[in-house]
Formats: structure tokens, sequence, C-alpha cells
């Protein structure tokens, strides 16, 4: 697939609206409930939405993303409704129930929604238009838009780009659909799509990838087969309304399993966090750089694992991270090259170029980031090489270029710096992790708004 790189400007001093100042705070203790998983929560919205009767889900993400995909699927005929936070009642129209809207899907600032929401809509008689913000707008849409073609969808694109127009109508055909990037949401959208296919849809992928969406089909009642880097689904299948119970975000557990680690002093325990095996690579990692991370309280949730999390505080060292691993954290490469350069000595990555096209160039960003903490870091195509030190405070606003991610583990490597560290164009944090900086605020950490 020849797809649009995505656009590296250099940060700039007043860029957003929204900034901290993040600063040494206290070592972390306490019982921490981190909001919960906004991938289950996006599909749990989406499944529901195309069942038979009701789905109420419990624990849903209260962030702009996910609400995002509730509004446009009550543009699309959907009742929705809200009881209270956490929890949405979703009332299903059935695989065939959707109605055209009048107006674009506007997904803000969710990849996930839009690439799910292209093979979802793929099946309807309707066309369909897909828009977002700024920085979706410039994320590559090609790698989803070309297995989909191959099912018989017809979706037009801006130059492989959203926003995207999908043509209703079309007889999509089920086939083997061999992916040639490790992405969850890429083979979620195929097997959306297979949904409305005529016959079998086979999906495999070079690396086995996060299961949320196959798990949540099978809770859903669709007779989807599934093993690690591939999975199977045929169409026409009848969904039935059920109880979703979201756990709480490892991705956005990472950002405190990493502070919990680095602060000395540090006992931290994080409640009931999914344990997806195809989502906590960061963990494995951490262990093998020497932290102190035990698992506590196991249980099984709506089909998915979760524990508690014992962090306590430990040195650690530098290792080359496992390229098995890559796909099993992909979202926590930000907060791991935080606890990369404070760790002892060198850490490698490699066969992360995913991270270059995610809400910002992540290894770019990272990289400028960190060197304006004193940190040595040398930059490949699909990682980086990291040179453990001592974080240093900075002058200069590090700009996260709007990614939610970036800001926070930023907000993280201050709790080790010599002197403050400014954080800029932190809003879209909100976008997974509503009110990280209040919940961070009472767990220890030295994190105020920018006057």
């Amino acid at each position: 697939m020849n797809e649009r790189p995505h656009p590296n400007p250099p940060p700039q001093a007043g860029e957003g609206d929204v900034s901290w100042i993040a600063s040494r705070g206290e070592p972390l203790y306490g019982d921490v409930i981190v909001p919960g998983d906004k991938s289950v929560s996006h599909r749990a919205i989406m499944l529901g939405a195309i069942a038979e009767g009701v789905t109420r889900i419990e624990g849903f993400l209260e962030g702009e993303d996910t609400r995002a995909t509730a509004t446009i699927f009550r543009q699309l005929g959907v009742q929705i409704d809200a009881p209270s936070d956490g929890v949405r009642i979703v009332h299903g129209v059935g695989l065939h129930g959707l109605r055209a809207s009048q107006e674009p899907l506007d997904c803000g600032n969710a990849g996930t929604a839009m690439r799910l929401l292209t093979g979802l809509l793929a099946g309807q008689a309707f066309d369909s238009t897909l828009i977002g913000d700024a920085s979706l707008s410039q994320r590559p849409m090609r790698r989803v838009i070309d297995p989909l073609a191959a099912l018989g969808a017809r979706i037009d694109s801006n130059d492989g780009c959203a926003p995207l127009r999908i043509r209703g109508g079309q007889a999509l055909r089920g086939t083997q659909i061999d992916l040639t990037v490790a992405s969850a949401q890429l083979k979620s959208a195929v097997l959306l799509a297979g949904l409305y296919a005529d016959g079998e849809t086979r999906v495999s992928e070079p690396h086995p990838t996060r299961d949320y969406t196959e798990r949540m089909l099978t809770g859903f009642g669709v007779a989807c087969e599934f093993a690690p880097g591939v999975a199977t689904v045929r169409g026409g299948a009848t969904l039935h309304g059920t109880e979703v119970h979201v756990p709480a975000d490892f991705s956005s557990a990472a950002f405190f399993l990493v502070a919990a680690t680095l602060v000395p002093g540090s006992e931290l325990l994080l409640r009931q966090v999914g344990m997806n095996p195809r989502r906590t690579g960061l963990l494995h990692v951490l262990r093998m750089m020497g932290a102190d991370i035990t698992e506590e309280a196991a249980s099984v949730q709506g089909g998915e694992p979760v524990c508690d999390l014992r962090i306590r505080y430990a040195p650690l060292h530098g290792i080359e991270v496992p390229v098995d691993h890559v796909p099993d954290m992909i979202d926590e490469f930000p907060i791991l090259f935080i606890a990369a350069a404070c760790a002892q000595g060198v850490t490698v990555v490699r066969g992360a170029a995913e991270l270059r096209v995610k809400e910002s160039d992540r290894i770019a960003v990272m990289a400028c980031g960190l060197r304006s903490l004193g940190i040595r870091i040398d930059e490949t195509p699909d990682g980086a090489t990291i040179h453990g030190g001592k974080l240093q405070g900075s002058a200069d606003l590090i700009q996260s270029h709007g990614d939610h991610r970036i800001a926070m583990a930023f907000a993280v490597a201050a709790q080790v710096a010599d002197g403050d560290v400014l954080i800029g164009d932190v809003a879209n944090v909100a976008t997974s992790f509503p009110d990280f900086d209040a919940l961070a605020r009472r767990a220890g950490f030295g994190l105020r708004s920018r006057d």
C-alpha cells in the first residue's frame, strides 16, 4: 500500500489552547481506578446497535472518542440511553435496521471509530460519509479501504485519508483477506463487513493483534472462529443484545504503571484492569526491565480477563524490546519511551513503524521531547535507540501535537525530572482519559494547568 506519511511539523509555542505544568510530586500510593477500556466501549456500542434487543453497557468510557461513536449511531437511528455515567443502554435495530444520516458522521479524533465504521457501513443499503478532526483527517485510511474493496465495498477518499464516502448497496462477497499491517482496527473492520457479506470471510494478519471484536462477537451470539492471527465470520448472522462489562483500560493504566515504577517510595494498586493477552505487551517488557508488578484478584468479566495490578518502585535497566511484543503494546510506546529514558543503559525498539502514523508521528515527537529533557535518542524508521539518563526540566514548551498519549507520557516524565516540564496542546487527553490530571494529582503527581 502506498500511503501518505503522517506529517511531523516542528513544535511551536502557542499550538493548542491548553497546557500543563508538571513537576515532581509525592511517591504514588493508594488505589486507583482508571476509566473503562476505549476499544471495548467503541465495540459495545457498535455491536449493540446492530443486535436484536437491548444491550446494557457497564463501565463505558466517558471520553470524547467513545461519545462520538454513540452520537454517530444515534444519527443512524439507534436509541441509546445514558441513565448514569459509565452506563449506556443500546436499543438494537438488527443487522439491517440502520438508517441513513442526512449529515456526515463525525468521528472526531477516534481512529478506531472511523476504521471500524468503514467496515460496518460498507454493508449498508445507503451511502455514508465519515469525517474527523484535523489530526484524524491526516491518518492513513487506504489500509482499511483496500481490504474492504476486496470484499466488494466502494469507498472514496481524499488521497487515502478522510473524509471517506462509503457507497451503499454493494453486494459484498466473503473471501480470504490477508492483511499486510498487523492492526486490530483493520481486522475488526473486515469482520464487521463480513457480517454483511455473502458466505465466509476469513482474515489473517502478519502478527496476532487484539481480539476484542472476536470475543465480543461471540458474546453477542455470532459463531466467530478465531485463533491468534486469524478470524472467520459468516454473513447473515443474528446478533442478540446482551450485557457488556467494560474493564479498566490497560492503556490508561499504563501511565500509572510506569509512574509508580519510576518514583522512589511508590506503591500503587490499580483496580480491575483489563488483561487481554493481546493488550499487555508493556507489562511483559517492563518486567524484563526490572519492574516490580504483581497481579491480584484475577477474574473474568464479560469474557475479558481482569485483575488488580500492584506496582512498587523498582530501578529499571535497558533492554532490546522483543519484536514479538510490539503489536501487543503499540499504544503504550510513548510511556515505554519514558521508562527507557529513566532506565540504566540502552533500550532498543524495532519493528514499530506503525508509531509514525498514529495521532502524531510518535517516534519523532517523543524523540524531540526527550531531547529537550536531556536524553540522547537515536531515531530509526521503525523505532529508536534510547540512552537512559537523568531527566532535566525544560524551559521550552514540549508539544504533544494534540496526541493524548504523548501528553500523559511527559506528565509522567516530569515526576522524576529535575525542574518543571511545560507540556502544550493537551486538550485531546479528554478523548481517552477524561480527568486524567485530577486522578494523577490524587495519586501523588505534581501536575497543574498553566494559567
